[in-house]
């Protein structure tokens, strides 16, 4: 059953659209379980009525025409239980209903397995057979198996438009949602432009083309490239391969030849496809022809096939690219964002963006923030490859793509991103101003930075100090470990940007989601592994240099701190001051007369908030960092869109361990930051107020929304908010009920512009 099972979601995955995927399940899973009948029912969410969209075994003139409601017969049964259902005599079931157009009286047993993804019923996949007999385990997990890759295909087909005309109204789903993480609040309306990995022929969309000619010429350029680079190899290699193996060349050149493959491509091409697209067709049909043969040499031919298409289309791409026509509203889509790409947008019409993979933390995300751009990371449902030129909108703030969005949508978000534009304009006039409530609490405002994109967009905005500066982004821009002379200089320019503003510098922070191409980490939970603090205390030269080169590039600014992130106990602190001890003493050995600046930790997991009060006594000042924290705190990657919904800073658990921080610093005078997410959230930071930290950090981008609010409230009226809070056990009804007191305040514009269209 596995191999048939891999042989049938190979197909699904090729199959040019939802039709044909729907045709050949119906197909291959009733020759698979030797049933008589197999079919799809698709729920249409404008009659919430499931649909008979494909059968084999059935009336094919039914489909389309036969539906039923949710409590109507026994597909109405499994899409409202969420479960298999396993009968040996349908028809004696109360909830059989009969319909005399399929035919399905003659079918006594029954099995039908629901279509859900994220939570949504999609609809029901059935098999029926004659004799009454009950489906084994065996064939209910493999129907279970197949209705959840049949749930992606689905999900996939509404993102990209090709499920219209395959209901019964012909109008068909007009715009879907895929969740992400956030990772650069705002709003994007626009048109997709996907770059696609280089040289990976399973993403290639299809798309028609009207300029034919150029098409062919094209691939007539990638086929004379590669048998250039196969007679460079071959000849390259000579004298180091036997003469079969030397025939591998051969035989990949002879593939190329226009009676085969190259022939295979020119004649889609001509139907419209591109050539990219047609590369794909014809490589991947053969791939899929071998890798079903029996015979093991000619199973192990697939992947020269595939090598080989590999190398056409790496020409083929790189021919695409210099021609990337970038519309106005651009919202670049990968499956990995880089800086690089960001960097080929010209300046003006970038207004989203979306990757695949990633990270609210990684580097594309931090540059985002810097630059404005709303963004979303981790959509891994996303069919990215094939949305290239359809519309998006991209809400940064909620991590939600829509795809195909109507016209009352787009109009809500527009209206979104009008509103923002306003509203910045508006705060720009808070720059100057202090951070001071109505009954005159001062809380200074600090921001995060890593890029010196950064630097300006924080002064701009008015920041009183940097709270964190991730000095690991200029390690991960380098191909290996910056010297200390290189350090110097980056720090050096960062404390001179703000002198005399205070800049927290927190020393190297790889491991988890961060990490160096040239210092690569191997874990399977690398999470909970070597990260942070641990790897610097086992490279003391690492942690030397660095700390030499901070210490260097503040002699006559005298406006650096020095922050430990990832600390899990008193005994780390003590390992990392002994070797900054040791890094001051060299420092001013060398001449450099600097006094020793003021040294914090990070409280980021567990064991740090239970001992807040023993690490203050160690050092002079503590910083939450609230990403992490909140992690490690919920047992939630933070970076896994499948649990995006159980992170939540608000839980009751994560509020507790930050007042427990803020207590047990205080009781030694010790002064408390909080850098991370939740500190750029304008709600969370009246709450952070009334909790009594003593300086928020956040992006710059959310800084003048953070200032506007705490000025329009008293302290008193944040520490009332905080006790509120504290009564309630539900991270929702907290949200709702923070943000319902804001507004009856009058003070609901700055929490979330896209609140009104998501509810």
């Amino acid at each position: 059953m596995l191999a048939v099972l891999r042989k049938i979601v190979q197909e699904v995955n090729a199959a040019k659209d939802l039709g044909s995927a729907l045709s050949i399940i119906v197909q291959r899973v009733r020759a698979a379980m030797q049933s008589q009948v197999c079919s799809v029912y698709l729920l249409d969410p404008d009659t919430n009525r499931f649909v008979l969209m494909a059968t084999e075994g059935l009336n094919k003139k039914s489909i389309g025409r036969v539906s039923m409601a949710p409590n109507e017969g026994l597909v109405g049964l499994v899409g409202t239980r969420e479960e298999p259902l396993n009968l040996e005599d349908a028809a004696s079931h109360p909830r059989f209903r009969y319909f005399a157009e399929t035919g399905e009286e003659r079918y006594a047993s029954f099995l039908g397995a629901p279509i859900i993804h994220h939570r949504r019923v999609m609809g029901v996949l059935v098999v029926q057979q004659k004799e009454r007999r009950q489906f084994d385990e065996g064939e209910e997990a493999f129907l279970v198996t197949m209705s959840a890759q049949l749930a992606g295909v689905i999900a996939h087909a509404e993102a990209t438009g090709t499920i219209r005309g395959l209901d019964r109204q012909g109008r068909g789903i007009q715009e879907a949602r895929f969740v992400g993480i956030p990772g650069s609040p705002g709003v994007g309306v626009g048109k997709a432009v996907v770059v696609l990995p280089p040289a990976d022929l399973e993403v290639v969309p299809d798309k028609t083309v009207t300029d034919i000619d150029a098409e062919l010429q094209l691939f007539r350029s990638a086929l004379e490239g590669v048998r250039a680079d196969m007679k460079a190899l071959s000849k390259r290699l000579s004298t180091q391969l036997r003469k079969e193996e030397q025939a591998l060349f051969d035989v990949y050149l002879m593939m190329l030849d226009d009676a085969a493959l190259g022939n295979e491509v020119t004649t889609i091409i001509k139907s419209g496809q591109w050539a990219q697209g047609a590369l794909r067709q014809v490589v991947m049909e053969h791939v899929q022809r071998f890798e079903l043969m029996d015979d093991a040499y000619l199973r192990e031919r697939a992947a020269d096939v595939r090598d080989l298409g590999r190398r056409l289309l790496a020409y083929l791409q790189q021919a695409h690219q210099a021609c990337l026509i970038y519309p106005e509203n651009t919202i670049l889509v990968s499956e990995e964002l880089s800086p690089a790409m960001l960097g080929e947008v010209p300046e003006g019409r970038l207004v989203g963006l979306i990757s695949v993979l990633g990270s609210g933390n990684s580097h594309v995300a931090i540059l985002a923030r810097a630059m404005g751009v709303p963004t979303v990371m981790g959509a891994v449902d996303l069919p990215y490859s094939k949305v290239d030129g359809i519309d998006l909108i991209v809400d940064g703030y909620h991590g939600e793509i829509f795809t195909n969005p109507s016209p009352t949508l787009i109009k809500q978000y527009g209206d979104v991103v009008e509103e923002e534009r306003q509203l910045t304009q508006g705060l720009d006039a808070l720059r100057s101003l202090p951070c001071e409530t109505l009954d005159g609490h001062r809380m200074p405002l600090w921001v995060n930075t890593g890029l010196m994109a950064d630097v300006a967009r924080a002064q701009q905005r008015g920041a009183e100090g940097v709270g964190l500066y991730r000095t690991e982004v200029p390690f991960m821009v380098n191909e290996r470990f910056p010297s200390e002379k290189e350090q110097l200089s980056i720090y050096r320019e960062q404390l001179a940007a703000f002198h005399p503003a205070p800049v927290t510098m927190r020393t190297l922070d790889v491991g988890g989601d961060k990490a160096l191409s040239y210092f690569p980490i191997k874990e399977d939970n690398p999470f909970l592994g070597w990260r942070g603090i641990r790897v610097t205390l086992d490279h003391p030269e690492i942690f030397l240099v660095q700390t030499r080169a901070m210490l260097k590039a503040s002699e006559g600014l005298n406006n650096l701190r020095i922050m430990l992130p990832m600390i899990s106990g008193v005994h780390e602190v003590e390992e990392s001051q002994h070797l900054l001890h040791r890094a001051w003493c060299e420092v001013r050995d060398e001449g450099v007369d600097i006094p020793m600046p003021p040294v914090g930790v990070m409280v980021e997991v567990p064991s740090a908030v239970y001992q807040a009060r023993d690490l203050a006594r160690q050092v002079d000042f503590i910083s939450v960092g609230s990403n992490d924290l909140t992690q490690y705190l919920l047992a939630v990657d933070r970076n896994n869109p499948r649990v995006a919904d159980l992170y939540d800073y608000f839980h009751p658990a994560v509020l507790q361990a930050l007042q427990q921080v803020v207590d047990g610093a205080h009781a030694e005078g010790v002064p408390v930051s909080i850098c991370g997410e939740m500190a750029g959230d304008p709600a969370a930071a009246v709450l952070l107020m009334g909790m009594g930290f003593d300086t928020l950090s956040m992006n710059a981008t959310n800084l003048p929304k953070v200032k506007w609010l705490l000025r329009q409230v008293t302290l008193e009226k944040a520490r009332e908010l905080v006790q509120q809070m504290r009564q309630i056990d539900n991270p929702q009804v907290i949200h709702s009920a923070l943000h319902l007191a804001l507004r009856n305040l009058g003070l609901g514009r700055v929490i979330n512009p896209a609140a009104s269209v998501q509810s």
